[in-house]
């Protein structure tokens, strides 16, 4: 797959390295990388080889540190709606992969950028790492999914207090608020991204992506949520994993899982 902002690369285990590669622009969103991530996202269900992604920025200084504003001068507003429409259909592909991603968070992820870690199932962060929803300081508002996804991690008050007021916040305030679930030293970062992908890909590749499938039913009312759960708990069992984990535990061995 021939990529221009992107570095694409999987290791023996069967984790992809994504990097957003424009570090003289801090990895800024634009329409190719955009294009580029759609393209990657859109081929990744149905690719044997990768397992799980590990989602970085290049360089020491940003994730991603939001989108490239040239792109914002002139966009009428139906411009500007196609446009968030645009970045809102690729997020969804990420954060709907039936496989782990892991967004590496190694220093700012303002705007598209913190934008796109939401959309990650899991986000690690350097200690230098910063995270902001900063639009309002240029008169818009989040468009790639702020304004959506940001609340379900840390509570409407607070994700409305840090989308208006455009703030600013660390690796370490983030990790308490639960915007991160782990805070590392940056040369462990990636190491400890691909651990936690490691860990989750050596279970059942089925159970792992109707799991992240009930998980994703969790803002529907609870009866709604609980009656997906039941179902796709019964589909877990029509399965060659399920038969097969429940036989290695009864066993006392490490089942072989074969994803179907």
């Amino acid at each position: 797959m021939k990529l221009e902002t992107l570095l694409y690369e999987v290791d023996a285990d069967g984790t992809l390295l994504l990097t957003i590669h424009r570090p003289d622009k801090l990895n800024a969103l634009n329409a190719q990388v955009i294009k580029e991530l759609d393209r990657v996202f859109s081929s990744l269900e149905s690719e044997p080889s990768v397992k799980g992604v590990v989602l970085t920025g290049a360089g020491e200084k940003a994730f991603v540190a939001g989108a490239d504003i040239k792109q914002f001068q002139g966009l009428t507003p139906d411009d500007a709606e196609a446009f968030a429409r645009r970045g809102q259909s690729v997020f969804d592909k990420i954060e709907n992969l039936g496989k782990p991603v892991v967004a590496a968070v190694n220093g700012f992820a303002l705007g598209g950028g913190c934008e796109l870690a939401l959309a990650c199932h899991i986000r690690v962060a350097s200690e230098s790492a910063s995270f902001g929803q900063p639009e309002v300081n240029l008169g818009i508002l989040p468009g790639y999914g702020g304004t959506q996804r940001l609340p379900k991690l840390v509570g409407r008050g607070l994700a409305t207090e840090l989308i208006l007021t455009g703030e600013r916040v660390s690796a370490q305030r983030a990790f308490e608020i639960g915007l991160v679930n782990k805070v590392v030293d940056a040369d462990h970062l990636l190491d400890q991204a691909r651990h936690i992908v490691t860990r989750v890909t050596s279970k059942g590749p089925v159970a792992i992506k109707l799991a992240l499938e009930a998980i994703r039913q969790s803002d529907r009312p609870l009866a709604d949520g609980l009656r997906t759960e039941a179902t796709l708990f019964g589909r877990a069992f029509d399965t060659e994993d399920a038969t097969e984990g429940v036989t290695a535990f009864l066993e006392k061995r490490k089942p072989a899982f074969k994803g179907r």
